[in-house]
């Protein structure tokens, strides 16, 4: 993979991390319609139905709802070939039903691993690692 690509695919990548954060939900699935295969794979479990870049569009509006101002900070970028991952630090404060659980106004903060694998500079599949168990820990779910 050339060098042009691999810089194609970071653009992207920043396009989409700048709508995630936004704090806008119509933003956010405009902007995966235009950088996220519509048949993406998602390597993370979810708790929904649906696939592909609607379950993508599904989760940030979920996530809004719960922290309306969630942000994800990008702590490292490694690009190689076809692939980006990053570690993040994602913040809010919950707002919102959240898993089953009622608002809080606690503000969270947890740590994510990402891996997007690119296609013709959209992103064709990803991988996460979430720490689910921090932010329950810190809205008071569990010890």
């Amino acid at each position: 993979m050339s060098t042009d690509q691999v810089t194609v695919n970071k653009a992207t990548f920043r396009r989409f991390h700048a709508a995630v954060n936004s704090g806008d939900v119509e933003f956010i699935a405009k902007t995966i319609d235009e950088v996220v295969e519509p048949d993406v794979r998602i390597g993370t479990p979810l708790p929904i139905d649906a696939t592909g870049a609607q379950a993508l569009k599904e989760v940030w509006a979920t996530l809004l709802r719960a922290y309306p101002d969630i942000q994800v900070t990008v702590e490292d970028l490694i690009a190689e070939a076809d692939k980006i991952v990053c570690r993040n630090v994602v913040t809010g404060t919950h707002q919102g039903e959240y898993l089953g659980l009622a608002p809080t106004g606690r503000p969270v903060a947890y740590n994510e691993i990402f891996i997007f694998r690119f296609e013709g500079g959209l992103i064709a599949e990803t991988w996460g690692v979430v720490d689910v168990l921090a932010q329950l820990r810190q809205l008071g779910a569990i010890e």
